[in-house]
């Protein structure tokens, strides 16, 4: 239970103070900051978290996955797929998965 805690307040940590405005809004590929590549923001933003995933359980697997399925999850966002809440429930979701895994030793 306590790699899950850990995953959740690295999701925390990524998402809020390690986010910021510039990733937050240059990540948007519906509005882009002028003269920034949306996917450059979006890419980067996905490795903070897919950073914070591998330092929590030292898998380079779930690292990868972590980084493709934020891609996924945030660029869904951003296309008006879905609102905040589901946003957040889903990485919420891919951080139980990735606990689980750790704990059957599937990493």
């Amino acid at each position: 239970m306590s790699i899950l805690i850990l995953l959740l307040l690295v999701h925390a940590v990524a998402d809020y103070p390690l986010q910021g405005d510039f990733l937050a809004r240059g990540k948007n590929h519906t509005a882009p900051l002028p003269g920034v590549p949306w996917w450059n923001c979006l890419f980067w933003h996905a490795m903070i978290h897919a950073g914070g995933v591998f330092l929590v359980t030292g898998s380079v697997w779930l690292f990868a996955a972590e980084l493709v399925i934020h891609i996924f999850i945030d660029f869904g966002k951003c296309a008006g797929r879905f609102g905040f809440t589901v946003d957040q429930a889903l990485h919420v979701v891919c951080k139980v998965a990735w606990a689980t895994c750790f704990i059957w030793g599937i990493k």
